[in-house]
This record gives structure tokens, C-alpha cells and sequence, in this order.
């Protein structure tokens, strides 16, 4: 009888492939196909260069020091910024559109910026391609606190298994720190590419500060070398408090209140983001975060020259 129940479960199995199917989702511009084009003149004081940057948006293009804000065609932002401290207009371009097939990708680079004030003073920076769901908060009118210039999330009231992706990636051997000074310090060690998503139930008091609980969590990091395209890559999505399971890393945890990500709350103002505590897969999702960078580091330090190729983003169920 067990040979008879095993021979019919194997039939309806053949016979239903989609009762185990996976259905992929694909998130607005995610193909990585559409691009706008930037053209900012920086100020002359810096040299006066004319740079072009790219956003993931509806081809176009707009000349001139237009901040690119958080918008309703396009969710995703890019590390590629207009700054304008005391007037002065600078940029800084680490995200690019590359050709892939008969569409194009997005190349996110480790870069070294340099410029030159009134010709004579040298002023050095590292900075790190990032691609993510949010805004920017153009023009950037000072380096202090980078990542809250950061506005990071969108509503968002699903619950995906995985995020899905191509992508390949290039490790350089030397990392380095540069903060804007005139000095650039070689360190030990490297960096990583990394993926980050979270599903949060966020909330907002009278006062305007948000909160959230963590629902889900996929985060991987690529510290090799990987030349060739590897399509349909899938992070987990991973549901609860994962502090206690096997695959559990310290940088998989809540966001300490020291080192906040930020968001913009209802009254319009960039503000940090509380993780409280964890949630679980019964908790309302209000909101997803999803960022892709070429490294793991932080502000201001990398290793110059590496690069993380991504295209085709998808969310599986």
C-alpha cells in the first residue's frame, strides 16, 4: 500500500510542477536597461570639468546642478552625487551603465576622486559604487555623516523568499582611506562586495522619529573574483530573530543606534532609522531596504579599482 500511496504522490508531482514553481518579480528598472544622463559643470575653483553621471530612470538627459531627488518613477538611487558645499559644485561618479547583450548593466566601482582646489591643494577621496531602493539627499553640503545623506527604503507589504541576481566581481589587493584631506593611508586587510535587504515594519511617532522591527534579513558578501557572469544568483530571505541560527554574522544583526541608517519621515526630514528589535514571518512588511556596493567598508574606504557588476534584480516567491 506505502508503493501505491508513493506511486500516486510521484504522479501528481510530474503532473504539477507548479505547486513547487518559483515566480520571479521583477522590481521597477531592475533589468538595469534604462538610464538617465547627468551633466553638472563643477565649479571653477576646482577646475571647472564638465562630468557626466548616470541615474537608473527613463532615458533622458539634464544639464546643469539639478539635485536628483527620491521620485515616483524610478525606486532606486545610486552613490553618484551632486555636492555643494559653501556653493562650490563638486561630483562624485561611481556608478555606471555598461553594456551587456543588447541591454546594459550597472558597474559599481571602488574609486579614488581627486581634485584640485584653485590648482594648488590636492583633495583625495575613496569612494564606494552603491546602488539602492531610496534617495539621495542632493546636493550634499557637507562630508560629515555620509551615510545620512542616505535615504534608504520604500514601502513595500510583501514577503519574497529570496532576492535574485547576475552578477560578477573584481577584488583588487590594496585598500586605502581617504576622508577629503590631502592624504591617502594605505591599510590591511580588503574589502568585500555586499547585498543587503531587509523587510521592516517601521512606524513613526507624533515627534517624527521612525522606528522598526526586522522581519527579514538576506545579506551575502562577495570577497573573490568571479570574471564571468553568474545569472540568477539567489540570496535567502531569512524570517525572524537569526541570531541563534548557523549562518548567523555580527554584520547581519540589527543596526546600532551608533550607526543608523536613515530615512525621510513624514514631515519630509531625513531622520535615523531605530531597529528595536526582531520581528517574525506573521508581522505585517511595510517597507523593504535593498542596496548592492562594491564594498563592505563604509565611507571613505577601499580597495580602489574593484568593481561589482549587477543586472536583472528580481524578488522570488
Amino acid at each position: 500500500m506505502n508503493k501505491v500511496y508513493a506511486a500516486v504522490a510521484a504522479s501528481v508531482l510530474l503532473q504539477s510542477p507548479a505547486l513547487f514553481a518559483q515566480k520571479a518579480e521583477s522590481i521597477p528598472f531592475g533589468n538595469m536597461d534604462k538610464w538617465q544622463t547627468r551633466v553638472i559643470k563643477e565649479s571653477f575653483l576646482l577646475g571647472g570639468d564638465t562630468k557626466t553621471m548616470h541615474a537608473i530612470n527613463n532615458p533622458k538627459t539634464v544639464e546643469g546642478a539639478v539635485p536628483y531627488k527620491r521620485n515616483t518613477v524610478s525606486p532606486w538611487a545610486t552613490s553618484n552625487v551632486y555636492a555643494s558645499p559653501a556653493g562650490i559644485v563638486k561630483t562624485s561618479v561611481t556608478v555606471f551603465p555598461e553594456k551587456r547583450g543588447n541591454g546594459y548593466c550597472a558597474r559599481l566601482e571602488v574609486r579614488e576622486e581627486r581634485c584640485k582646489a584653485v590648482g594648488l591643494v590636492n583633495i583625495v577621496v575613496v569612494a564606494s559604487g552603491s546602488v539602492f531602493l531610496g534617495g539621495m539627499d542632493e546636493p550634499i553640503k557637507s562630508a560629515k555623516n555620509p551615510m545620512s545623506k542616505l535615504d534608504q527604503g520604500i514601502p513595500f507589504n510583501k514577503k519574497p523568499i529570496a532576492v535574485q541576481f547576475d552578477y560578477k566581481n573584481k577584488r583588487c589587493a590594496r585598500m586605502y582611506k581617504a576622508t577629503g584631506g590631502t592624504r591617502i593611508s594605505e591599510l590591511s586587510g580588503s574589502d568585500q562586495a555586499e547585498v543587503v535587504l531587509y523587510l521592516l515594519h517601521r512606524w513613526e511617532d507624533e515627534q517624527g522619529n521612525v522606528y522598526a522591527r526586522r522581519i527579514g534579513t538576506a545579506y551575502e558578501k562577495y570577497g573573490k573574483t568571479v570574471s564571468n557572469w553568474i545569472n540568477n544568483h539567489q540570496v535567502k530571505v531569512h524570517y525572524g530573530d537569526i541570531t541563534k541560527e548557523p549562518f548567523y554574522k555580527s554584520y547581519m544583526g540589527l543596526i546600532p543606534e551608533s550607526n543608523p541608517y536613515y530615512t525621510t519621515n513624514s514631515k519630509g526630514v531625513i531622520v535615523p532609522v531605530h531597529e528595536v528589535g526582531w520581528g517574525d514571518k506573521d508581522d505585517t512588511v511595510t517597507h523593504i531596504m535593498l542596496r548592492f556596493s562594491s564594498s563592505d567598508q563604509g565611507p571613505y574606504v577601499g580597495t580602489v579599482g574593484s568593481t561589482f557588476w549587477i543586472d536583472n534584480v528580481k524578488l522570488i516567491y
